[in-house]
């Protein structure tokens, strides 16, 4: 592939590379030309994606862009493209993790499922191809899957056994009425090929094979991924003062409300304060129009065009999704609305009904629902995918994206939108849990720290149930330097915003710095400083 041209045209020769390897991010995004393609991860396949990533690369280091606005651009691209390439030339995923295999495979399904804009004709084109590719990807990564980490194994296990069950909703909803189901066996071969992927998965099992990437590679991604100046060392330490920062506050609120309970006593009794499952979707609802009209009456963010639906979620889609979720329309997608999924317990039995509504406490909805909605992650994309630069509607990291929305969370409660102070308690508990979240995340891949002490950790600062602890833990192993982004993306917007304070003075209004950070879309927040032009 010959990268050249302007840093436009270099662009657009990225996504094209991007789309051709990734074709189910294409199909999130909305370019529907993409539905019937499954990716491979093969070792040949993955050799000509560094090849073409490095042509590009070498090309977009020549440009030398006239404006502020395309040298952070160029800037934030190359350190995409420089940690695509470390991750797949030295932690090469693709030969120690067959959940990243199982994951494409399977959310090429989920995306037919969700998306709005297609004709029902194509979704069963595209249902039918994805489904005949499943065996042919499958294929590769046996013939390239080596010495994986046990927790990686269990994870793909895991997921395996969920995808049969996603194999047959995205038949039924795409293929029974067409007149010719089944006709030539496409679902059939589909479920019979991942059941034998999944039973071979334990001959690649490799106890002496570690998930942990290592500290020098935790290091890249924070520079070039995150542009974090920090170290995983400091970040370690950053998260052991938050902990203890937040652990205080929660006694002191805890003792405010009742001062005989100790916070995690407080805590489990108000999670029996909740909605029945009948009013779920309504009260989410409700907090997410609250927190609209709150946002707009005080002038702290843009509203963007696209409104957010809570609907309860769908029952083929209620597998997937236990609890709720949030799902943005693409960026090419011609529908602009987002979904927010709320899945309703009605379980035979009354009590399991009842741990699950436990989740949905009505004192912790206000903060989930301004950081999954206004002005958090509903907000912040969609304007994202209003900026002209495709870089900004396109590239971004983690930090920024999941920064942002706890820093909402923080923001909004200084406010005044919380309302009481269970809400509070609920809304530091939050914090706590991404606090731990840093210390787990550096502790697992650069300090050896062991699955089980991670979710022992869990349990006991942040007191998950078990079951809870683990799941959240074989994630973290699985992606390095993801789950401090919450924590660390707030801190870093904090500091940017007494920043932007001190320069304007007398001038400084909130809404107005929340414009300027949001034009920037999901670049670094070090390149925000860049671009407002402040020391850091």
């Amino acid at each position: 592939m010959t990268a050249g041209g302007s840093l436009t045209d270099l662009v657009h020769s990225y996504l094209d590379l991007r789309w051709h390897m990734d074709p189910v991010q294409a199909s999130f995004e909305g370019l529907s030309q993409h539905d019937g393609r499954l990716g491979s991860f093969s070792e040949a396949r993955i050799h000509q994606h560094i090849a073409a990533l490095k042509a590009i690369s070498a090309s977009v280091e020549e440009q030398h862009p006239d404006s502020l606005d395309d040298e952070i651009d160029r800037t934030a691209l190359l350190g995409e493209i420089r940690s695509t390439l470390y991750r797949l030339e030295h932690e090469r995923p693709h030969r120690r993790n067959p959940a990243l295999w199982l994951s494409h495979v399977l959310e090429g399904l989920y995306v037919l499922l969700v998306v709005e804009d297609r004709s029902k004709e194509s979704l069963q084109r595209s249902t039918r191809e994805r489904l005949r590719a499943i065996p042919g990807v499958l294929d590769d990564a046996r013939a390239t899957l080596r010495q994986c980490p046990p927790v990686f194994v269990d994870t793909a296990q895991r997921v395996g056994d969920a995808g049969l069950e996603l194999i047959s909703l995205v038949a039924a909803a795409h293929l029974q009425d067409n007149g010719q189901e089944g006709s030539d066996g496409v679902q059939q071969s589909a479920s019979e090929a991942l059941t034998r992927f999944i039973a071979w998965l334990p001959e690649v099992a490799d106890d002496e094979s570690s998930f942990a990437i290592g500290e020098a590679a935790f290091n890249f991604r924070l520079q070039f991924q995150h542009a974090l100046r920090d170290t995983a060392p400091q970040l370690w330490r950053y998260g052991e003062s938050l902990i203890s920062q937040v652990e205080a506050e929660l006694t002191a609120l805890a003792r405010h409300i009742d001062r005989a309970t100790p916070w995690p006593d407080l805590v489990d009794r108000l999670r029996d304060d909740h909605p029945t499952a009948d009013q779920l979707v309504d009260v989410y609802a409700g907090e997410m129009e609250r927190a609209r009209i709150f946002v707009a009456e005080r002038d702290l963010a843009p509203l963007p065009e696209g409104d957010l639906t809570v609907v309860p979620t769908p029952g083929f889609l209620q597998p997937l999704i236990p609890f709720a979720a949030y799902q943005a329309p693409g960026v090419f997608s011609s529908n602009r609305r987002g979904r927010f999924y709320v899945t309703q317990p009605h379980e035979t039995d009354p009590a399991a009904t009842a741990r699950a509504l436990r989740d949905h406490c009505t004192h912790e909805i206000p903060s989930t629902a301004l950081h999954e909605g206004y002005p958090g992650h509903h907000l912040h994309l969609l304007i994202a995918q209003e900026q002209t630069s495709l870089v900004r509607r396109l590239v971004g990291t983690p930090l920024t994206i999941e920064g942002w929305a706890l820093y909402c969370e923080d923001m909004m409660g200084e406010e005044g939108f919380y309302e009481t102070a269970e809400q509070k308690l609920f809304q530091q508990l939050a914090l706590l849990w991404r606090a731990v979240r840093i210390v787990l995340d550096v502790g697992l891949h650069t300090r050896a720290m062991t699955p089980a002490e991670a979710v022992q950790m869990l349990v006991q600062h942040v007191h998950f149930q078990r079951g809870h602890a683990e799941a959240e833990v074989r994630r973290y192993c699985a992606e390095p330097a993801y789950q401090l982004c919450y924590a660390v993306g707030r801190r870093e917007l904090r500091s940017l915003r007494e920043a932007y304070r001190n320069a304007m003075g007398a001038d400084f209004r909130l809404g107005d710095f929340h414009r300027a950070v949001l034009r920037f879309g999901a670049l670094p927040v070090s390149l925000m400083w860049w671009g407002l032009q402040l020391d850091a």
